[in-house]
Parts: structure tokens; C-alpha cells; sequence
């Protein structure tokens, strides 16, 4: 038995014969041209006829994955367009050479440039320049696109794989992806979650057609790739998937489901996402709505801050996927753990306790605004809220509120219909639950975000590995306070919910129907894992 060990993409059990995806790679020559204007017209062409290609990807990611992993298709055919990669592509052939070497060298010269940027999203952006590139260099010299031989459903292992590789694939005809390399942001890492299929990647998978028909097993729970398992192993891998298989399928028959326990006793269960194409998971797993949009991941992955439009958007496609579903967005919570260079954030002894999220928001409202206008611009188009976090004093809501008050003036002024939405804060300090029949005064509602609370509450520091054991998440303290923040919010008549990893821990989900937590906020995965929890009270 051969095993890989690699980075989980999506949790889950495949077993299946194994195909080995192989390219069909091509040699580009390097010649001289007589007719460099006919080879930039070879070029062009190319181009247009890529173009051609990714709109009918497009369209059919659209049918297979839903728009928002299908907009790949869109951003590769922006690529394309890119002045830069063009003036790249049309310098060699000005050189005298031919079309096929140009696009390389600028292809080259492209992954080059993103492979050497310290942001693991930009560096994830080398597959889909390779991507359109070998795709022009396939249209110049003939050869058509590849897929999957194979007769029965397999599991794909490649040494990589690009989006239009992988959306291409017959989905009834894959298991799992294993691939050699990889990155667990890049686009195919994020088509394979949309396919809902068990993927690994970064596995160091050398073996190559060597593999083909061999038995395999993908287990995403663990991150392993085992080829060629022992009889003993293989029956309780199969074993393991029929259970995961049934604890599926018995959750399945809870959507359209109340979360209620059977003495009546009900709670919301909402979903956290990190981007725009999160929220089509969201729906899938039925939740009740967004409880945690966060919206720093729209800073994270680039070299400057997101303009209103392009944050506007993000937050309209949110709203409008989420129909007559609430959607929660905290406003940006950069610093501690979340570094972006364009921020110029000095270096801090202790970042979790220092320079950060509103402290920052209020320190420079320029950004503040920027984010608050996008998002009352977009809140026609569903049921926004929104909520701050590290909130510390009733001074901050305050000042937090008449900038809100400035904006939404401002944008009446300029035309722009808005609608009323829900203001709520974040409790992540112990300073904010013990003051929270105050705070809940100010606001419509809180949530309680149990990461931060533990760390501030137990003084340990959640990023570090040695403190794990010290790290109580149970901690009479940590409850205390949540219960606490429960009474006070209840009591001002607002409703309080939870949207740390604590909520999706089913050990306490009857002590927070108990304390009357109105709101669990999980990761899509999770919702009908807790649903199914409440249920069985």
C-alpha cells in the first residue's frame, strides 16, 4: 500500500479506481517569421476563438457550479483581455517570433510575477495564467481540449488541475480529485467544493500513469490518499463511507425542517461566509440566513482597498442570492491575525489587544465610510444588517452611529434609495458582557463572538498551539458571560445570538437553548449537524 498525505479540500470518503489525468502536453518551438502582422492576426484570432471557449465554460459552470464559480470563466476571459499580458504576448512577436513561443514567454513572465508574491491567493493565480495560456497555445497549434476516458465514476489524480479542466469533467463520472500540487484557494480547490466531490491537493503525488485502475481511497476527513489498500483497511474505509453516506442522507431529511426540540423550544440557525460564492453553500445547507458576513475577506488577497463599487457588488450579489433572508455583514475586522500591507498597520507586542477592527474604522473613517456606503447602497436588494465588532463602550456606538447617520444623509442627498437596517455590535470582550445591559440600549441586537471572548476571557492566545489544553472553550467564565449577555439583551429587548465556533459545538447547544440564545451562527457545513442537535432534544 502506497500513502499521500495532503491538504482536505472537502471533507468526505471516496473509494474507486484510480485515472491518472494526463495532458496533453505540447513542445512549443521557437522559430522566426517572416510576416510578424500575419502572426499577430494567428494571435488574435487565437484570442477571440479562447474567448468563444470560456463564455461556453461559463455557461456550463453556470448549469453545474451556480454563477458565482462560474464568474472564473469571466475573470479568465478578463485575463485575456489584460493590456499587460497583451503588450507581454505582442513584444516577442515583434521580435520576429512566432505566436505560439510568445504566448509561453508572457506566460512565463506572468508566473513568475505571481509566484514570487508573499499573498497565498496571488500566488494560487499562477494556475489560471498557465490556464488561458496553454489554452491559446491549443487553439494555435491545433490540438483539441482534453477529458476524462474512462467508463465507470473514478477518482482524477493529476499532478494539477485548472478550473477549465475540472469543469469540463463529467461530474457522474468522478469520485474525488487527488492532485500532486495545488492550493486549497486556487479555483479549482473552489470548483471541487462546488461539485461537492472529496478532494486533496498538495498530496506530492509522483506516481503518475502508474496509478491507473489501481484501487484508491480519498479520505478528506483525515487529508490521506491511500493507493492499493490492504483488504483489512479497505473494508473499513468502506465501512466509514457507507456511515458518512447515511449521516448524510439522514441529515438531508432535515431541510425544511424547524429548529425546534420536541418541548417547543426553537432557535435560528444562520450561516458564516467569507465571500460572495459562500453564500450559494449557505442555501444548500438551509440555512435560516447569513449570520456572519465577513466582509475583511473583500480586503484580503490584493495591493489596495476595495472601491465602493466593487464592495457594493459584492454585497448586492449577497443580498440578492439570499432572497427574504437576513444577512448580517460585520464591517472589516483587520489587525491581530489578519494583516494587509495596504493598511500600513505598524508592528504591535500584542495585536489581538491592540490596533484593529472598528478601533481602526474610527481612527480613519475615510475606509469606514467608504465600506458603510456600499452597504446601504446594497441593501435594497435583500435584508441587510449590520454589526461592528471589538466593541468596548457605549462611546463607540455612539460615534459609530452618527457616521452611520452622516451616510445615510449623504446618500439620500445624491439619490440613492436605502432602506432602514438592523445596527448590532459584536460581544468578543469581557468588558462588553459586563456592560452589555448598557450597550443594549444603544443597538438592535448583539452577537456573541465566542473566539475572542475565550481568548480575552482566559488570556490565551488562540493562535498558539502550546496553550490548546488551557484553552477551555466550556469555561464556567466564558458561559457565565454568555448568559449574562443573553439576560441584558433580552431584557432591553433585543435578541442575542452566537456566532463563534462555540455555536456549532452540539455538546452546549441545549445549555444555550437553556440560557434563551435566540441566533447559532455555523459554517454552512455545520447547519444541519446543529439543526439535528436541537431536534433530538
Amino acid at each position: 500500500m502506497e500513502k499521500y498525505t495532503g491538504k482536505s479540500v472537502l471533507k468526505g470518503i471516496a473509494i474507486g479506481r484510480i485515472y491518472w489525468y494526463q495532458k496533453q502536453e505540447y513542445q512549443v518551438a521557437q522559430t522566426k517569421v517572416q510576416d510578424t502582422g500575419a502572426e499577430k492576426k494567428r494571435f488574435a484570432q487565437a484570442v477571440e476563438t479562447a474567448q468563444g471557449q470560456l463564455s461556453a465554460l461559463y455557461e456550463e459552470a453556470l448549469v453545474r457550479a451556480g454563477e458565482d464559480h462560474a464568474m472564473i470563466f469571466d475573470i479568465h476571459k478578463m485575463m485575456l483581455e489584460d493590456d499587460d499580458y497583451l503588450d507581454a504576448v505582442n513584444h516577442v512577436l515583434e521580435e520576429g517570433f512566432n505566436a505560439e513561443y510568445a504566448v509561453e514567454m508572457a506566460q512565463n513572465q506572468f508566473a513568475e510575477l505571481f509566484a514570487a508574491m508573499d499573498d497565498e491567493y496571488m500566488r494560487a493565480r499562477v494556475a489560471d495564467i498557465k490556464d488561458i495560456s496553454r489554452r491559446v497555445i491549443r487553439i494555435l497549434a491545433g490540438i483539441p481540449e482534453d477529458g476524462i476516458l474512462a467508463d465507470e465514476p473514478v477518482i482524477v489524480a493529476a499532478d494539477d488541475l485548472t478550473p477549465s479542466e475540472t469543469v469540463k469533467m463529467d461530474k457522474n463520472k468522478i469520485l474525488a480529485f487527488v492532485t500532486a500540487r495545488g492550493s486549497s484557494n486556487s479555483h479549482t480547490a473552489i470548483l471541487a467544493r462546488s461539485m461537492n466531490l472529496p478532494a486533496l491537493v498538495n498530496t506530492g503525488l509522483e506516481a503518475g500513469e502508474s496509478l491507473n485502475g489501481k484501487i484508491g481511497v480519498v479520505d478528506g476527513f483525515h487529508g490521506e490518499f491511500l493507493v492499493e489498500p490492504e483488504p483489512e483497511l479497505l473494508d473499513q474505509m468502506i465501512h466509514r463511507k457507507n456511515q458518512w453516506v447515511a449521516d448524510l442522507e439522514a441529515l438531508e431529511q432535515l431541510k425544511g425542517k424547524d429548529n425546534a426540540a420536541s418541548d417547543g423550544r426553537r432557535i435560528d440557525i444562520f450561516a458564516n461566509i467569507g465571500k460572495v460564492e459562500d453564500a450559494e453553500a449557505a442555501l444548500e445547507a438551509d440555512a435560516g440566513g447569513i449570520g456572519l458576513f465577513r466582509s475583511e475577506f473583500l480586503y484580503l488577497g490584493r495591493d489596495s482597498f476595495p472601491t465602493e463599487e466593487e464592495q457594493f457588488s459584492s454585497y448586492k450579489a449577497v443580498l440578492e442570492k439570499m432572497g427574504d433572508k437576513k444577512v448580517i455583514i460585520r464591517t472589516l475586522d483587520i489587525g491581530a491575525d489578519k494583516k494587509v500591507d495596504y493598511f500600513c498597520l505598524e508592528e504591535e507586542e500584542n495585536p489581538a489587544l491592540g490596533y484593529r477592527a472598528i478601533r481602526i474604522c474610527l481612527d480613519r473613517p475615510e475606509i469606514f465610510i467608504t465600506q458603510l456606503r456600499a452597504i446601504f447602497r446594497a441593501s435594497v436588494y435583500g435584508r441587510a444588517a449590520i454589526m461592528f465588532p471589538m466593541i468596548v463602550s457605549v462611546n463607540e456606538i455612539r460615534r459609530i452611529k452618527e457616521i452611520v447617520g452622516q451616510v445615510k444623509k449623504a446618500l439620500s442627498q445624491e439619490g440613492y434609495p436605502i432602506k432602514e437596517v438592523e445596527l448590532g455590535i459584536m460581544i468578543e470582550t469581557p468588558a462588553a458582557a459586563l456592560i452589555s445591559d448598557r450597550l443594549a440600549r444603544e443597538v438592535d441586537f448583539f452577537s456573541i463572538g465566542t473566539n475572542d471572548l475565550t481568548q480575552y476571557t482566559l488570556a490565551v492566545d488562540r493562535q498558539n498551539q502550546k496553550l490548546e489544553s488551557t484553552c477551555d472553550t466550556h469555561h464556567p467564565a466564558i458561559l457565565k458571560l454568555i448568559q449574562m449577555t443573553v439576560e441584558n439583551a433580552h431584557r432591553a429587548g433585543i435578541w442575542a445570538g452566537i456566532c463563534g465556533e462555540l455555536a456549532a459545538d452540539t455538546d452546549l447547544t441545549e445549555t444555550f437553548l437553556s440560557m434563551g440564545v435566540d441566533e447559532l451562527s455555523v459554517s454552512p457545513s455545520s447547519v444541519l449537524k446543529v439543526r439535528k442537535a436541537v431536534r433530538d432534544l
